[in-house]
């Protein structure tokens, strides 16, 4: 007999299901998963839930999309929402207590509370502090900011530092920064969300 050809339509119509173009290890599964990303950060629900649907739809990991609304709640939405993380972070436990079918839920809401959140990525200040550490000369701790528990050899470890809790408002004006970056600023909150009412 000769041989049987399959096609894709002749797939399709076998497990009554419509095949999408998605390959894990190629350009379509890093496309859609940037374009699910791009569309939280522009804050586009409905957008956010079609490629994440893509993706399901073809069989990608839950986890995998988990993983990257964490780094994006960290990244994108930050301290605009600080809340964010731990709502993406309940969602994938509650995947993982509940699993699929049912585990869509979980996706779904952690994927329109990013979408729908405040953003802001002051967070990157933090690598602007690790690129200064990096390309300067040592810093010293300055002395009122060392540990006075461990001076055993009385250098005056400690002497001068002022607990903030015994001012007003809890805060009183002191030096954290060693003396050579007095003044350097990293973090400059956004006037999103929680971090509008950020004091620095």
């Amino acid at each position: 007999s000769p041989p049987l050809h399959i096609t894709l339509a002749i797939a399709e119509e076998s497990i009554q299901r419509r095949a999408v173009l998605y390959d894990k290890e190629g350009d379509y599964h890093f496309d859609t998963i940037s374009a699910f990303i791009k569309s939280l950060r522009g804050s586009d629900p409905d957008a956010a839930l079609y490629w994440m649907a893509k993706m399901v739809y073809a069989g990608e990991s839950p986890r995998f999309i988990f993983r990257r609304m964490l780094i994006f709640a960290g990244e994108d939405v930050g301290m605009a929402d600080p809340n964010a993380i731990q709502v993406v972070n309940a969602c994938a436990q509650a995947f993982e207590q509940v699993g699929l079918p049912e585990g869509r839920f979980h996706l779904a809401t952690a994927a329109l509370y990013l979408a729908t959140a405040r953003k802001s990525n002051t967070a990157f200040a933090f690598f602007d502090a690790l690129e200064q550490v990096g390309k300067e000369a040592d810093s010293g701790v300055p002395n009122h900011l060392k540990d006075g528990n461990r001076d055993k050899e009385g250098f005056g470890h400690g002497e001068g530092y002022l607990y903030p809790h015994a001012y007003r408002d809890h805060w009183v004006a002191q030096q954290y920064l060693p003396s050579s970056l007095q003044g350097k600023v990293f973090y400059q909150p956004s006037d999103q969300g929680y971090e509008a009412a950020i004091r620095v």
